[in-house]
């Protein structure tokens, strides 16, 4: 495993972290039905291979993820290991909701303080009413009774709100939503300098897009076979991350045993500053093709999940955006059996609530109308 220098902490990171945000699950259709056995597994071989820093949330497979990463980091893997957990910003309504989540957080993990702890999805409104709270003086405050260690944030807004946030504190890191198709997206290329040139460690979240760059279909498939054969697709997203020296670490939320064993042994590969100008040439036309054939950009992250109405919005999205490579017609018969009526497109009921917890901004009820049509 490689590691690089985390900002102005002093210490140093495996350039893959561990997020465990969509482990395997016992049921597909429940989030929380986290498979256990092949979770630790995972966790404990990331680990065993170099992997130090392991990432789980508050709203994490319905609250679980905390609990099985915890259980995770038994019999000495917790030593070995940067923890990184979050504060469900959307959550708190009062100032007092600080120390009742971090505790719960800590109650959870089973231990006395977390390495990483970032204000989770920051936008501006969710921002603004943290700082109105106070929440600045109270991070200082559980960094120096020590149940906090390092302190930043993850972001999903436009790069005005991220550089506002970048300046009210003295941050020890960040996590922002980088790749090669979201090179000027929210913070973007311009928030990672930004956030270097004040010291700070970046972390890279979304390098696979949701896992839509690792699993090329259609013209993109045939594109990666002719052009890019020289590495697998998963290999180039990840490497486009790695080739930046301004990125600390890529995060990945890897779902199977193969998975994590294929990164690390991408990770052991990478290097800055190695893509050589046929690399970026071939990168130029992954991103021309993508923007083309792009019908929704979902990264499957979840957040807008559960609906009360109960639509599989995100298993919605990936069907439409089959549509690009595939005709409908031929889509229609597997659209049915995957989705139950109830978890249909057509049974939205336009209530909105996904969309206000939708970190890229998607027009979520705009696009479920699109989707019914096309698929009635």
């Amino acid at each position: 495993m490689q590691y690089r220098n985390f900002g102005k902490t002093g210490k140093k990171v495996s350039i893959l972290g561990f997020g465990a945000m969509r482990l395997p699950l016992l049921n597909k259709e429940d989030n929380g039905s986290i498979d256990r056995k092949k979770s630790i597994q995972m966790i404990r071989y990331a680990i065993d291979h170099g992997v130090n820093y392991i990432d789980t949330a508050y709203p994490y497979h319905d609250g679980k993820s905390e609990l099985l990463v915890s259980e995770a980091l038994e019999i000495g893997y917790r030593d070995k290991v940067n923890l990184a957990d979050k504060l469900p910003s959307w959550k708190i309504q009062s100032s007092k909701d600080l120390d009742i989540y971090l505790n719960e957080q800590l109650q959870k993990l089973r231990d006395t303080k977390i390495d990483f702890y970032l204000l989770h999805a920051l936008n501006q409104k969710s921002w603004e009413k943290l700082y109105s709270f106070g929440v600045l003086d109270w991070l200082q405050k559980q960094k120096e009774i020590g149940k906090i260690q390092c302190i930043g944030f993850s972001f999903h807004d436009a790069y005005p709100v991220f550089e506002t946030i970048l300046n009210a504190y003295d941050w020890d890191f960040c996590q922002i939503q980088l790749n090669y198709m979201d090179i000027e997206y929210q913070a973007g290329m311009k928030g990672l300098k930004k956030a270097v040139s004040k010291g700070m460690g970046v972390i890279v979240m979304e390098p696979l897009k949701g896992g839509r760059l690792a699993k090329p279909k259609g013209i993109m498939k045939d594109i990666f076979k002719k052009e890019g054969a020289s590495r697998e697709p998963v290999q180039w997203a990840l490497d486009w991350v790695w080739n930046l020296p301004e990125a600390s670490m890529a995060l990945s939320g890897m779902s199977s045993l193969p998975q994590v064993k294929e990164n690390i042994k991408y990770a052991q590969l990478a290097k800055s500053n190695h893509f050589s100008k046929e690399d970026h040439q071939f990168i130029e036309t992954v991103q021309k093709t993508y923007e083309s054939l792009i019908n929704v950009d979902c990264t499957k992250c979840g957040y807008c999940m559960p609906c009360p109405y109960g639509i599989h919005i995100p298993l919605n999205f990936e069907f439409y955006n089959d549509a690009r490579f595939v005709p409908i017609s031929q889509l229609k018969t597997q659209y049915r059996n995957f989705l139950s009526e109830e978890q249909r497109a057509k049974s939205c009921k336009l209530c909105g609530e996904c969309e206000d917890k939708c970190p890229q901004k998607l027009h979520i009820r705009e696009i479920l109308v699109k989707i019914a049509i096309a698929f009635k």
